[in-house]
């Protein structure tokens, strides 16, 4: 049957390519069992060298509180909201500088496109914690910002810098073909762009800018450095206090990896189901 199988021109045998995809899976899910038995072993090895006596009983109170049987947000999870509102208005504002940017770049005027790719190349090779300071201690007591405000601008910019070669790039993936049929029909360059270019740019660049979304969760959390009380801040507070060093840091982290995980799977289905329709 095997030889038969692999005879050209003859039709795969379903059963043998079964069998064959069973074995890779059972050898997968035992390397990742090898996995995480070595990192469980480096774990309890490590703990037993520091002498440290973990207290994970102490942890929840610090992510929901009880009172009179009514529970509420704790610290950590009322660092996760502050967390959450800094992202979105970020986000929204990331995507319109990024937009914006990549269609300065391509657009017809020098000063533009210079203003932009110098907006881009400054924010791109500079590092996210020299912005965050120079704009909380530079700019915004010239504009009357309070750390929050700062904290979602600087985030916007750097954000914005690399949303900005993505939009770019699906920008340039439209076809010619398309901006001269817009022409044709006496549609403006910002009608072009409104209604046909970057509706298709932007289905195209989806998976990316998801990315984009990830990062700037993951970025948020130098908001700490302005005494921004989101998730970070909290952890850093509580370990303070309490001592609690690696079951606070290792909470922080799950809540991080919650969030960000699913993000990271629609990503990658999106891109799965973008490849089928192509």
């Amino acid at each position: 049957m095997t030889a038969l199988s692999q005879i050209p021109g003859r039709p795969p045998d379903r059963s043998l390519s079964l069998a064959r995809s069973l074995r890779a899976h059972y050898k997968d899910f035992a390397l990742y069992a090898l996995l995480l038995g070595a990192v469980a072993w480096f774990i309890a090895s490590g703990e037993q060298g520091l002498g440290y006596h973990w207290k994970w009983y102490r942890m929840p109170r610090y992510l929901f509180t009880s009172e009179g049987g009514v529970f509420g947000a704790g610290p950590l999870l009322q660092g996760l909201f502050v967390t959450f509102k800094i992202t979105g208005l970020s986000m929204v504002l990331a995507m319109g500088f990024g937009l914006g940017a990549a269609m300065l770049r391509q657009s017809e005027s020098f000063s533009a496109r210079l203003m932009a790719r110098g907006y881009v190349e400054f924010i791109r090779n500079t590092p996210l914690l020299t912005q965050i300071f120079f704009i909380y201690y530079v700019i915004a007591p010239v504009l009357g910002m309070d750390g929050f405000a700062s904290a979602v601008l600087a985030l916007s910019l750097f954000e914005g810098a690399y949303a900005s070669e993505i939009f770019r790039a699906g920008i340039v993936s439209v076809h010619e073909g398309q901006w001269e049929a817009a022409y044709s029909l006496g549609l403006s360059r910002f009608d072009t762009y409104r209604t046909v270019i970057v509706p298709q740019a932007v289905r195209r660049v989806l998976p990316p800018l998801t990315g984009v979304a990830v990062s700037l969760i993951k970025d948020s959390s130098l908001a700490s450095t302005i005494a921004i009380y989101e998730l970070t801040q909290h952890g850093n507070v509580i370990s303070s206090d309490t001592f609690m060093v690696f079951e606070v840091w290792f909470t922080v982290a799950a809540i991080y990896l919650c969030i960000t995980l699913p993000l990271s799977l629609t990503v990658a289905a999106m891109e799965k189901r973008l490849k089928v329709q192509e």
